[in-house]
């Protein structure tokens, strides 16, 4: 299967239904990532339930201060542990590279300023419960351009 870098979404129909916690007629993906990320769950004998975006957490945003819900890309229960997951490309797990204060650069500052306080609250969250939180992105995916 060859990826782009253009955004796709679509309706995943998982092989091993079974494995999945959730409402099998509804898992969306939202990238080539994730669409990857699901087949691998699907297929793969040491995952034993998976479930995408059935989880959501409270997290504080930077910018309102106010309490927003973050939907976590992945539940995943393996023979190893109990995971959350979030497929990301590897550029947006990073801050921007600085640079002229643009719109653009702004609004990318203000991504990531957000994306690490969902992340703490994942972290927090899977900490409490013995769980591991993960970022997954084309790299752990094998995914080359």
């Amino acid at each position: 299967m060859t990826y782009t870098k253009e955004l796709h979404q679509g309706k995943f129909n998982p092989k091993n239904p079974k494995k999945y916690r959730g409402n099998v007629h509804k898992i969306i993906y939202r990238s080539g990532y994730e669409v990857k990320f699901m087949n691998w769950c699907d297929l793969n004998d040491d995952v034993l339930e998976w479930a995408s975006e059935e989880i959501a957490l409270p997290y504080r945003s930077p910018i309102d201060n106010r309490i927003h819900r973050y939907i976590v890309d992945f539940y995943m229960k393996t023979l190893g542990g109990t995971y959350l997951i979030e497929v990301k490309p590897e550029r947006f797990t990073k801050p921007p590279p600085k640079r002229r204060r643009t719109k653009k650069y702004l609004q990318e500052i203000a991504q990531y300023g957000i994306n690490e306080a969902k992340w703490k609250s994942a972290q927090e969250f899977c900490d409490d419960r013995g769980w591991i939180f993960k970022i997954v992105t084309e790299k752990e995916l094998g995914i080359k351009y």
